[in-house]
């Protein structure tokens, strides 16, 4: 005979003021993520401007030498990878925000269930994105200590 357990029978039940700050939640996360690719669209502009720009910059200075033209194709590339990292959290704040929408308009737990998971994964991304670059700026910290005992 299987015993189960009180926790694989408990079923959560959501009341009416977390059903709310759910739904606000839900407004205020399309809202910021309308923004957010708002935000993308601009650094792609910016990207092709930039890139423009930086090559025109150093086609036209003599000190640059042959590496003059390629340094708008660096910011161009630079700008378009930042971009491409902020597209993941966006899209799934946005996941997030129109499931939550339509389960609170449909009644569907499923749909609440799904957008539960996107915002999972924003956090998650947001997370792992935020470890990277604190480890990064470590490296940094680290080497720019050892560059400074090394030029003494």
């Amino acid at each position: 005979m299987e015993e189960t357990s009180v926790f694989e029978n408990f079923e959560m039940q959501l009341d009416h003021s977390a059903k709310d700050f759910l739904q606000e939640t839900a407004k205020w996360a399309y809202f910021l993520s309308i923004l957010g690719f708002v935000g993308i669209g601009l650094f792609a502009l910016i990207a092709v401007f930039a890139g423009a720009f930086f090559s025109a910059m150093g086609s036209a200075m003599p000190g640059m030498g042959v590496y003059g033209s390629s340094f708008g194709a660096l910011m161009s590339f630079f700008y378009l990878f930042i971009g491409a990292i902020y597209f993941f959290p966006v899209y799934y704040l946005f996941k997030f925000s129109s499931n939550a929408k339509r389960a609170f308009r449909e009644n569907d737990s499923e749909a609440l269930t799904s957008s539960l998971g996107y915002l999972k994964s924003h956090y998650k991304f947001i997370g792992i994105l935020m470890v990277s670059i604190l480890a990064l700026y470590a490296l940094f910290f680290v080497l720019a200590i050892f560059g400074g005992l090394l030029g003494r």
